[in-house]
């Protein structure tokens, strides 16, 4: 077993690397087939009803979904997205085809695939990523909620009107009088759509095996063909020749209009693309996504789509997703499915002509109301973004797709500008002292605010100004020298103290300013050296530790003097704090404290062995010193995502403890077997799950059964019992930067929730302001 002691085992090699006709690469084909099957289900009917939904011929869709697969699935740049029509370009589409006909809509999508062609041959795909994503699912949600309008109408037995709102006050009427064969088709399908994945397991069956569109598709075809309902059914063209129906030119006169929709097509699919090829890498461990190869795959795709008469092409995240979770993990799965879809239609056409056209519009109307995502909208508001993400939605619904996009992106612009220029200024009387404190960005547009603060300030009063800012221009550098030159003639004194960049101290030298987002200092303290400039990455360590301790030295150490001096009497720790020796970890960092707050204790896979585990003891010394010696009120234990001994026990690569290498190692992670049967390893619990999820799942259980390890101590019981002790777990979740705590009752960890009021202030920095006196008598370390 090799495995990297600070973290994440190395990555495996890619799929793609392993040689050809090995059995590794045998049971590769195997799982990329039987992927490819699962999204070939999957594929069908969602093409046929975004078809539908966009008005254009349902060959298109087919066409669409046939290239998606082959073409982009090889020349893209992940290796696990799956793409084909998409329910996003669908207002676009219907429009186009609305205003200019079909054939004009296919030069549409053609020349849409050549501008994506030539951005992606210019590297310039990560700008697609600068679009703000409260803008881009806010488009998504108002696309859905369109989408729901208009076949509500169908699934009805009626027809959609031409608007939004035209489709909003018709629709009491169409639920009143209109109760076809239809009717019952859609109520059919929206129900097996909605219950179908929350039916109990049989065995091995679960219901996750089979797209719950498939079944209901099939289902419904099969009862209004046996009970012979006289509903409309899809209706393909008997022959290829007669599919065929490619691009057009327009009038000379539509050209204009002809390049906003090229533009706008293109942004659309090369946004939704590149979005969701970044989020289905989390999803698996093999090659990473290149953003520039995968834009020049989608735009070819269009190219061809558009050529053959087919829809506009995008990376699809559902269908990715699924590939993923069914076991793709090369090209191979996503070339297949388009094959599949190829074959399926050439040879039983007649099958899919038996689908009524209802069942269609009720499979959109689900996944219409699906897009609208109510746990995106509370991530959003969070970050303060969901007036971006309404503003996008309802303009999207009752404006147009480009205008919606357009306001959702201007409110985004005027968000981020007030976030830049936000301003925080609190004063607070200490004694014969006025402490102001300065927050944000300090530019001209807060001067006001500042000046109208200073001004209060009584003449020949000692004060203390912190200036908390990431940036200061001219104006706001002169508004305040000149204040504090006028307060110190009147006989006052100001102390100026800047936290972050010294921006006051260097433009009163007159020497040039940083860069804004320039390192060092306070201010960049909890970075890693690597993203600290060139020239300090390319020394050794003992240079790192050197450079960072003159940097401590220079910053940090004065003001810790006095803090630090008074606990060198001795510690009187709040927790003992047992979390991984994971370097991506810091205690201090994610809890905000400070030194002398936390007793910690490192190993890999933040265990406790049981208490009389034979080998290494030095968890079991430190849990007793801390609770017996120290008497920390608290113990918690912090787990984190990819953590690395899990991901080793997971594998059970601890079993190979003859490896000479490793054996300590080996022997150390035995000792958390029994998370992994809590988890429910050994009865193969997380084996069908995502590796991302099996990881979770372990990590957070093995913080509650390290919990349990902690009881079998006899003075951590007692005190427990007593009340004088409280045992805690948190997960520390990397890629998102969240802290998550256990909850005693439900066994579930819960995202803490940021806080409303100011953070209370801890120990050390009332030892600093000389609030608190005195050393604890305790032993110390």
């Amino acid at each position: 077993m090799r495995n990297d002691a600070q973290g994440s085992p190395p990555q495996r090699p890619p799929v793609e690397s392993v040689p050809p006709g090995s059995p590794a690469d045998r049971k590769g084909v195997l799982s990329d087939v039987g992927a490819s099957l699962v999204v070939f289900l999957v594929a069908v009917p969602l093409s046929l009803g975004i078809a539908v939904a966009s008005g254009a011929p349902l060959i298109a869709g087919i066409i669409a979904a046939v290239v998606g697969g082959i073409v982009a699935g090889l020349a893209g740049g992940s290796v696990v997205q799956v793409s084909g029509p998409t329910a996003s370009l669908t207002i676009i589409v219907a429009d186009l085809i609305m205003t200019y006909g079909w054939r004009v809509t296919c030069l549409v999508t053609v020349l849409a695939g050549l501008l994506q062609l030539t951005l992606g041959a210019f590297r310039i795909a990560r700008a697609a990523l600068a679009v703000s994503p409260a803008v881009m699912h806010g488009m998504l949600a108002g696309v859905g909620v369109t989408i729901v309008l208009a076949q509500l109408h169908v699934v009805l037995g009626g027809a959609p009107q031409s608007s939004a709102l035209a489709n909003i006050a018709d629709l009491p009427q169409q639920i009143a009088h209109n109760h076809t064969p239809a009717v019952a088709v859609g109520v059919i399908t929206i129900a097996i759509m909605f219950t179908w994945n929350r039916l109990p397991s049989l065995g091995r069956l679960r219901p996750a095996v089979v797209p719950a569109a498939l079944v209901a598709v099939g289902t419904t075809t099969a009862v209004a063909t046996l009970s012979r309902w006289q509903v409309e059914t899809v209706s393909l063209p008997g022959s290829l020749a007669e599919a065929w129906n490619g691009p057009a030119l327009p009038e000379s006169d539509q050209w204009h209009g002809i390049a906003l929709a090229v533009a706008a097509v293109a942004m659309v699919a090369s946004v939704e693309s590149l979005l969701g090829a970044i989020a289905v890498d989390r999803l698996h461990s093999g090659r990473r996504v290149n953003l520039n190869r995968e834009l020049c795959g989608q735009g070819a795709a269009n190219v061809v789509s558009g050529a053959l008469g087919g829809l506009p092409v995008a990376g699809v995240i559902v269908r990715s997703t699924t590939n993923v979770r069914a076991g793709g993990h090369t090209r191979r799965s996503a070339v297949l499915h388009g094959v599949w879809i190829l074959l399926f239609v050439a040879l039983f056409a007649h099958v899919v002509e038996l689908i009524p056209m209802a069942a269609m519009a009720a499979l959109l109307v689900f996944i219409g109301v699906q897009m609208v995502s109510v746990a995106r909208l509370r991530d959003l508001r969070r970050h303060h973004e969901a007036s971006v993400y309404l503003v996008t939605l309802l303009g999207v619904v009752f404006l147009g797709l480009l205008e919606g996009v357009f306001t959702g992106f201007a409110l985004a612009m005027v968000v981020s500008l007030r976030r830049l220029t936000k301003l925080t200024v609190t004063t607070e009387e200490r004694a014969d002292r006025v402490h102001i404190t300065v927050h944000g960005s300090l530019t001209f547009l807060g001067v006001p605010r500042l000046a109208h603060v200073l001004r209060t300030v009584p003449e020949g009063a000692r004060v203390d100004l912190d200036l908390h800012v990431d940036f200061m221009d001219h104006a706001a550098f002169e508004a305040i020298h000149a204040w504090r030159v006028d307060h110190e003639r009147n006989g006052g004194s100001v102390d100026i103290d800047e936290v972050h960049e010294k921006w006051y101290t260097r433009s009163s030298t007159r020497s040039a300013p940083a860069a804004k987002t320039a390192p060092g200092g306070l201010a960049r303290w909890w970075a890693p050296w690597d993203m600290r400039g060139d020239a300090d990455a390319q020394v050794n360590a003992l240079g790192l530790l050197t450079a960072g301790t003159r940097e401590y030295h220079a910053s940090t150490a004065d003001r810790m003097r006095s803090l630090m001096s008074r606990l060198s009497h001795g510690q009187h720790p709040t927790a003992l704090f047992v979390t991984c020796a994971d370097s991506r970890v810091v205690p201090n960092l994610i809890t905000a404290s400070g030194p002398g707050d936390l007793f910690t204790v490192r190993n890999l896979g933040n265990l406790v062995p049981p208490r009389g585990t034979p080998g290494d003891g030095s968890v079991g010394a430190a849990v007793e010193y801390a609770v017996t010696v120290l008497r920390v009120p608290s113990i918690v234990v912090c787990g984190h995502s990819h953590c690395g001994a899990m991901k080793a026990l997971l594998e059970k690569a601890y079993l190979d403890q003859d490896e000479e290498e490793t054996s300590h190692m080996c022997r150390w992670l035995a000792n958390g077997a029994a998370s992994l049967a809590r988890a429910g390893g050994e009865s193969g619990a997380l084996a069908g799950l995502p590796a991302a999820e099996a990881l979770r799942r372990l990590a957070q259980a093995n913080v509650q059964e390290q919990i349990g390890n902690l009881l079998g101590y006899p003075v951590v019981r007692e005190r427990v019992e007593s009340g004088e002790l409280s045992l805690s777990g948190m997960y520390y979740d990397l890629e998102t930067a969240r802290v998550h705590l256990l909850d005693p009752e439900t066994g579930e960890f819960t995202p803490v929730r940021d806080m409303g009021g100011p953070v209370p202030r801890p120990r050390e920095a009332q030892l600093l302001d000389g609030s608190s006196s005195g050393a604890s008598s305790r032993p110390s370390c």
